[in-house]
């Protein structure tokens, strides 16, 4: 199974976003923070009239940037800084996008983010190259419609890969 020696990564489902000659980024998917989306706005002054969306957590997105937000959600809609990517995402960090889920509009399907990852021309690949990642096409439909604690086992499962059978090491038992 691969194995990254930074605790942050460990168990770690990442969603790229961008990998190019320059290096590659994405956010961390699968990491819960123990700040609720309510205490975002509150910290915003932003008022909030969905107490559902209020009671989401907060996911940490990755080390990089660690105070600054992020919103990934379906490209429904726009907001002030929206980028749309491949794959049927878009993400947003304008205060636009925290108002919206605060007032209960869209977008519905979303997962808010602290901070990013990101690697430098060509670490990613070595990582890759080092079997310290598996990789998959990535799907929306996982990423906005499973339990942060079941993703890791549904996107393993989209490359048949049962994680309960999963060992995190391996060798030879002595004679």
């Amino acid at each position: 199974m691969p194995q990254l020696r930074d605790s942050f990564f460990d168990q770690a489902l990442i969603y790229i976003l961008e990998h190019d000659e320059d290096g590659a980024w994405g956010v961390v998917i699968n990491q819960t923070l123990e700040m609720s989306l309510g205490e975002v706005f509150s910290q915003l002054d932003i008022s909030s009239t969905n107490d559902q969306t209020a009671a989401e957590n907060v996911l940490s997105g990755g080390p990089v940037d660690a105070q600054h937000g992020l919103v990934l959600h379906r490209p429904k809609i726009s907001f002030e800084s929206t980028r749309h990517f491949a794959g049927g995402v878009s993400l947003s960090s304008s205060r636009d996008v925290l108002e919206a889920l605060a007032a209960g509009d869209e977008p519905e399907d979303h997962l808010v983010l602290l901070g990013h990852a990101g690697w430098g021309p060509g670490q990613l690949e070595n990582e890759m190259a080092d079997n310290a990642w598996l990789t998959c096409e990535a799907q929306a439909d996982i990423i906005f419609n499973t339990p942060v604690s079941q993703m890791r086992s549904a996107v393993a499962g989209l490359i048949g890969i049962d994680l309960n059978m999963m060992v995190s090491q391996s060798g030879q038992a002595p004679h």
